[in-house]
């Protein structure tokens, strides 16, 4: 508001000048044409000269003159600078500052102009959305200056390879957008063109004497469409490069109309996710796990379940990626712990509480410390709980997982190997990493009767366990012919639909009771009768 006034006195006062000027130069023009004429008269001798207060008057006139031109010229030098400032500002607005693309504000007016040169003449737009893959990991390594060299070689890359008239626009963070003119009729060139735009993003980038590199997430879309303007255009793009990008990355993808469905109902996942974990929505389910030998119920194996009041029950094969990929893995999977911890803790001392990790938690160094509180909340023994780790998890962060092992088998709690045989861990990380189990993957399991492969897949694991003193676990006893297959080898536990389903708490519960496997009688539910699964015994353990 002070500014604005001060504008307005200004322009008060600028007027006031050039009015005092202008008067001046009126005032000049009639004296100086009294004085003038005396002046030349005396000089040449001819007459007393001009009345010295006309004189005084004349010379006051031109002081006036000087002032209002002085006056001018500031104005317009002012004028000039305001009007390449407005320009500069402008610039800032539309343009992203790091690379000099245009910006997210500005790439739709710009798009929509485009699109009103091209469209007389024939011709349509693609909207190129690309992502760069693994940028976070790159700024990790190479801090945010080699973050920046990448986004900056980027938009030169982009520069050199695509058309003058090409749009080109940074849409934040390490997501590019790219508006492309092209000839309907000749799309091949514009897919050649596109692959070879992608080429030219893959190639090193130099930084600080080293090298890297990364891969482009693309998603495309065009114009020659009904009822498609410049920002559908860019939702659209957007959804594919999405799509390109949960296809596993370094890959392109044209826009489907079906795709939009599908992100819609991501996003609806999404927010479900985040909402279920406070609501309590997520529930352990348990799976039996059962001595080959003898039969008897050994303990379960906690598996997550979604009760989500629009979608039903739901697998963890649908709602874990998503869970990792938004970062809520860790609290949706502290929230089930927490509950299965509870039920099991009035299960008989002798049963076994199974839980599996995710990747993602074994890059948590404070995992361990954070499981042992759920355990120290329930009063759980940490002796009946066996953490399951994935093998092919191993290879990312050995250290780190050498050093939660270490610290959970310091307190009681026992560690397995999972899905063995499908990984990438060697001979020594099995001998250095002090598990307690290894579980044979059920791809090997399933296939038991009638693949010989598999059997002999399933023999060196077994012999394996027995030579390293780790017993293991076979996973995928689906039906009575795997169960006959696997009876062969000795010392293992066994899990899988033959023994049963898996099931919630108040099922196990009912159970339990029924075999006298609990501590002390439900009081929460009253228990129904459950058929007792076939191979399965009561166990006075």
């Amino acid at each position: 508001m002070a500014d604005h006034k001060g504008e307005l006195q200004q322009a008060r006062r600028d007027v006031v000048a050039l009015g005092i000027a202008a008067a001046a130069i009126l005032m000049f023009v009639g004296t100086g044409g009294t004085v003038f004429p005396r002046v030349l008269a005396a000089l040449s001798g001819h007459g007393a000269g001009p009345d010295r207060t006309l004189a005084s008057a004349l010379l006051l006139n031109v002081a006036l003159v000087i002032f209002g031109w002085r006056r001018y010229r500031e104005l317009t030098r002012e004028v000039e600078e305001r009007r390449l400032a407005e320009e500069q500002s402008r610039l800032l607005a539309a343009t992203d500052p790091l690379t000099g693309c245009l910006n997210r504000r500005s790439i739709a007016e710009a798009m929509a102009d485009l699109l009103a040169q091209v469209a007389p003449r024939g011709k349509a737009i693609v909207v190129a959305m690309l992502d760069l893959d693994n940028f976070k990991r790159i700024n990790d390594v190479h801090s945010h200056l080699g973050g920046d060299t990448l986004l900056r070689t980027t938009a030169e890359r982009l520069r050199a390879s695509l058309p003058a008239d090409a749009l080109i626009a940074r849409m934040g963070g390490d997501e590019f957008a790219c508006v492309i003119p092209f000839d309907p009729a000749h799309a091949d060139e514009l897919e050649q063109l596109v692959h070879q735009t992608v080429a030219a993003l893959r190639l090193p980038v130099e930084f600080q004497g080293s090298e890297f590199e990364t891969t482009v997430s693309t998603g495309l879309a065009r114009s020659d469409s009904d009822g498609v303007d410049s920002t559908k255009l860019l939702h659209m793009a957007d959804i594919a490069m999405f799509s390109a990008k949960r296809a596993g990355r370094n890959a392109v993808a044209w826009f489907e109309p079906a795709m939009e469905n599908e992100l819609r109902f991501r996003s609806e996942l999404e927010s479900g996710i985040r909402r279920g974990i406070s609501a309590g929505e997520f529930v352990p389910f348990y799976e039996k796990q059962v001595d080959l030998e003898t039969g008897e119920l050994v303990g379960f194996e906690m598996l997550a379940r979604w009760n989500s009041p629009k979608l039903g029950l739901v697998g963890p094969d649908l709602f874990i990626p998503v869970a990792e990929e938004i970062g809520a893995i860790v609290d949706l999977s502290e929230c089930v712990i927490r509950q299965a911890l509870r039920d099991a803790k009035a299960w008989a001392p002798h049963l076994t509480l199974a839980i599996n990790i995710s990747p993602y938690q074994l890059r948590d160094p404070w995992f361990a410390q954070r499981l042992l509180k759920l355990l120290v909340e329930a009063n759980f023994p940490p002796s009946r709980l066996e953490v399951e780790i994935t093998e092919s998890s191993l290879h990312e962060n050995i250290g780190l997982v050498r050093s939660m092992i270490t610290s959970l088998k310091n307190q009681g709690v026992r560690i397995s190997l999972d899905d063995f045989g499908t990984g990438y861990s060697s001979l020594s990380q099995l001998r250095s990493l002090p598990f307690d189990r290894i579980k044979i993957d059920r791809s090997f399991v399933t296939s038991l009767p009638e693949n010989e492969e598999s059997a002999t897949i399933v023999q060196s694991i077994v012999s394996l366990g027995q030579g390293l003193g780790l017993p293991v676990t076979a996973e995928g006893v689906e039906n009575e012919e795997v169960l006959q297959a696997l009876q062969r080898f000795n010392g293992l536990k066994a899990q899988g639909y033959h023994y049963g389903r898996p099931a919630d708490a108040a099922a196990v519960t009912a159970e339990l009771e029924q075999l006298q496997l609990l501590l002390e009688p439900p009081t929460h539910a009253a228990p129904r009768e459950v058929a007792e699964s076939p191979g399965l015994r009561a166990s006075n353990g």
